[in-house]
């Protein structure tokens, strides 16, 4: 600080060098007088320096009774605090995927229902006109069926999810989140508003990737868009649940099955959370290096949401707009899936060809052939996994559902499903490419495809590593 105030005498500076209209003076000049290491140190001092000074200002130009922020004072010692902040937000994200799961399962079931009656309406249609059977497989039973999932799927947890996050925002608890993960984030040497950008990605990742718009330093911007994939969005819980809850046995009572089975998806969700400050610490130490941003965290008044603009935003800013781009590219896919289950050679299908090709690959990740092509299929859309899935093993030349969890666990023991092969599928749904979707919206992002290729690449070889590694140490040395 003393070789800062002398070379930057005479700036108008008080005698403590706190004057914060010369704050950028003193920025600027921290790259030609500090050296870099100690740049960040010095930022903290001066930030400290300059809010201890309006502090004193405040105390003697305004009067307040103090009651209000004596209250919020408390609450945030509680949400802000070293021992209780962690666990308040996580047992608070917790509750907001809680009450999206939940009362997302009726509305989900419904609007599937309606849509595939639809389904059976038009192709009543089809077959009165004449339509030839390829023509009806690859509208109906492709493109349709695959939009009709995808928005059975997405929807109503999206409708749900939003809103809630965007009341969490309008109450003023966002920051508040950002304030408790913001060393771990500054650790990583990235932004502390990253912590935001990944939360939003429970619901999206797309979304996840738009919001990083609030993040200045482009560098910082970039680390956030392509690690925002390691947190499951509302097309990967589905199958984490599932999963989850057909393999986590107990013989005690369903309650406490579910109890079980929703632990282990969050603990997923935390190893997503670790996996996306250890990529993040290494970009920024490798390909993205750079001195962190200074980032000035001043937490809000809590406020009265306004419950109208809560609604109108979350849903025409990003259910709408999300969904919209999910069924842009989820439509061609169920074309090519279509396409590829109903085309044979030598009595296979391309399908079970493809999956045999896969299969000495995919065994060494703890999968199989059809599990990694089911994978790969699903790229426009996480939601149509197990359909795929189900096609493959059933020899299903259409995309199907199972009729209960109890018919999906019979299938999957049957196609040689272990709790291992449960492990190693949810673990790689965790941590794979980004769907397209999400991949698209890097490219507007950053106005490069360059970037969508490298987070596809990098993301893929993460989920392939750690599988392999976790499989392989399995296999040595428990089984």
């Amino acid at each position: 600080m003393e070789l800062i105030k002398g070379n930057l005498s005479g700036d108008g500076l008080n005698k403590d060098g706190l004057s914060p209209g010369n704050y950028l003076i003193i920025m600027e000049n921290l790259k030609n007088f500090i050296p870099p290491e100690k740049q960040e140190e010095i930022r903290d001092q001066i930030v400290g320096d300059i809010f201890r000074e309006a502090e004193k200002i405040a105390r003697k130009s305004i009067i307040s009774t103090g009651i209000e922020n004596k209250l919020e004072k408390r609450i945030d010692d509680i949400l802000t605090s070293r021992w209780l902040g962690f666990p308040i937000m996580l047992l608070l994200l917790g509750f907001i995927f809680w009450i999206t799961i939940v009362g997302a399962n009726v509305p989900s079931e419904m609007l599937a229902t309606a849509l595939f009656w639809l389904e059976e309406k038009i192709s009543i249609l089809f077959y009165r006109l004449g339509t030839p059977d390829w023509l009806h497989g690859i509208l109906v039973h492709g493109i349709y069926r695959t939009m009709a999932w995808v928005i059975s799927v997405m929807f109503p947890p999206m409708a749900i999810f939003f809103p809630l996050f965007t009341l969490l925002e309008d109450l003023g608890y966002l920051p508040r989140v950002a304030f408790n993960l913001d060393n771990l984030f500054k650790r990583a040497g990235t932004h502390g508003k990253q912590a935001l950008t990944m939360s939003m990605g429970f619901g999206c990742n797309a979304a996840g990737v738009i919001s990083a718009r609030i993040i200045d330093s482009p560098r910082e911007k970039l680390i956030a868009i392509i690690t925002n994939n390691f947190v499951p969005c509302n097309g990967r819980f589905p199958l984490l649940i599932i999963l989850a809850s057909i393999f986590i046995k107990s013989s005690l009572s369903t309650t406490y099955n579910s109890l079980l089975a929703a632990t282990v998806v969050v603990a997923f969700v935390l190893i997503g959370i670790i996996i996306t400050l250890l990529v993040s610490w290494g970009l920024s130490r490798t390909i993205l290096r750079g001195i962190p941003s200074t980032f000035t965290l001043e937490l809000p008044p809590y406020r009265k949401p306004q419950i109208g603009r809560i609604l109108v935003r979350s849903f025409l800013d990003r259910t709408l707009f999300v969904l919209g781009r999910a069924v842009m590219v989820a439509a061609p896919a169920g074309a090519v899936i279509w396409l590829l289950a109903n085309t044979t050679i030598n009595g296979s299908s391309l399908i079970q060809l493809v999956a045999a090709f896969l299969e000495p690959f995919a065994r060494l990740i703890g999968l199989d052939g059809f599990i990694l092509l089911a994978f790969i299929l699903a790229l426009p859309a996480n939601e149509i996994v197990i359909p795929i899935l189900l096609m493959g093993y059933l020899s299903s030349r259409i995309m199907m559902e199972p009729e209960s969890l109890e018919t999906l666990h019979n299938i999957l023991i049957n196609n040689g499903w272990t709790w291992l092969t449960a492990i190693a599928t949810m673990l790689f749904s965790l941590l794979h490419f980004p769907c397209g979707t999400t991949l698209l919206t890097i490219r507007k992002e950053t106005g490069s495809f360059k970037w969508a290729f490298f987070t596809f690449f990098l993301t893929t070889a993460i989920a392939v590593l750690v599988n392999l590694i976790l499989v392989q140490f399995i296999n040595f040395f428990i089984l």
